[in-house]
């Protein structure tokens, strides 16, 4: 019989969720069977740890109290109207590519300030298909200044702090924990309508860091990103249910990459078939709000590739289109007003 492993019990899972950047002491023999946990409040108090070889370790372990720069991260997030995370448990299904999209579609509103956070440590993407990878950030005694894409525009990722573009990014968890920390604490994003975090699949470090981080000056919600395959939403569903527990609000469910339309006869071909019912079905199922499907389009490659906006470029293609109804879907639920332009 192949081994199983049993989910966490909820008490250890908000545990985890209130605390990710907690670190498990170095115990000298296995939790024994009534162990209250290494990490809680009884730690070497319990009648359970009597006689237990780890009992002094534990008892030790300084139970840590709020994190003394929360404070000081809702004080630099002051002026930021909307905190939209991009979140989708499966990698390869456009996240980032996403988040450009939309970056640049509520830019196109003149009178918004628009911010991108790329928290992808390991694989950082933003900048190229934002167009300024090749820039570097200022650093001031009143912070780090972010990157500006376009006037209305501002892009922080940790691409501008690396020498050789193509060095690989070996870090644990508590370091990519502390760059994320001071992308929001150091960071002078200064007043902005939205601030987009781009994330990295899954629901982990990253994860845990931006939620508990941003969790007193508020997360507006979260953008799912899923492709029409039911491999690709098998983990989105995990990535919903992270939501759930995180207390993370969703503010809708986006199908990328579904079909393809020829440019000559506007026939659609289902390149990435809907299986099992595709995004839509899975928004009912999760009772979450579906907020359209964007067509495959290969010129969305080519725009993130040469770091140019397909929105502007290509606003009435099918998928400009698709766009601006995603972009209205997040807005009502923003309760906020985006002018898009001509509707096309």
């Amino acid at each position: 019989m192949a081994p199983s492993l049993v989910a966490d019990a909820p008490s250890s899972e908000q545990d985890v969720l209130a605390n990710p950047i907690s670190s498990k002491p170095a115990l000298v023999a296995p939790e024994p069977e009534h162990c209250p946990g290494p990490e809680s409040e009884t730690a070497g108090k319990a009648d359970g740890c009597a006689g237990c070889p780890n009992q002094a370790i534990c008892a030790s372990q300084t139970p840590k109290g709020p994190d003394p720069d929360i404070p000081l991260i809702s004080a630099r997030l002051a002026g930021v109207k909307h905190k939209i995370l991009v979140l989708s448990g499966k990698g390869g299904v456009g996240k980032s590519t996403f988040t450009t999209l939309l970056s640049h579609a509520f830019a196109a509103d003149e009178g918004k300030m628009v911010g991108v956070m790329d928290t992808d440590i390991c694989g950082p993407s933003i900048p190229r298909m934002m167009g300024v990878e090749n820039e570097s950030f200022h650093v001031s005694s009143s912070g780090w200044s972010p990157v500006m894409a376009r006037e209305n525009l501002a892009v922080m990722s940790i691409q501008f702090m690396l020498q050789d573009q193509d060095a690989a990014i070996i870090w644990r968890g508590n370091k990519k924990n502390g760059l994320i920390k001071q992308f929001l604490k150091d960071v002078e994003w200064g007043d902005l309508d939205f601030l987009l975090v781009d994330t990295p699949p899954g629901t982990s470090d990253e994860h845990l860091s931006v939620n508990a981080f941003l969790k007193e000056s508020g997360i507006d919600g979260a953008v799912v990103v899923t492709t029409p395959q039911e491999v690709a939403l098998l983990d989105v569903r995990k990535e919903l249910d992270f939501c759930r527990k995180a207390g993370i609000r969703v503010l809708g469910l986006v199908e990328n990459m579904r079909g393809f339309v020829c440019p000559k006869c506007r026939h659609t071909n289902e390149v990435f078939r809907a299986t099992t019912g595709g995004g839509e079905k899975l928004a009912k199922e999760m009772g979450v709000e579906f907020l359209g499907s964007v067509p495959l389009d290969p010129r969305i490659g080519m725009a993130g590739d040469y770091g140019e906006s397909f929105f502007d470029e290509f606003p009435d293609s099918p998928a400009g289109k698709a766009l601006r109804g995603v972009v209205r879907g997040i807005a009502k639920g923003l309760r906020v007003e985006v002018d898009l332009g001509e509707d096309g």
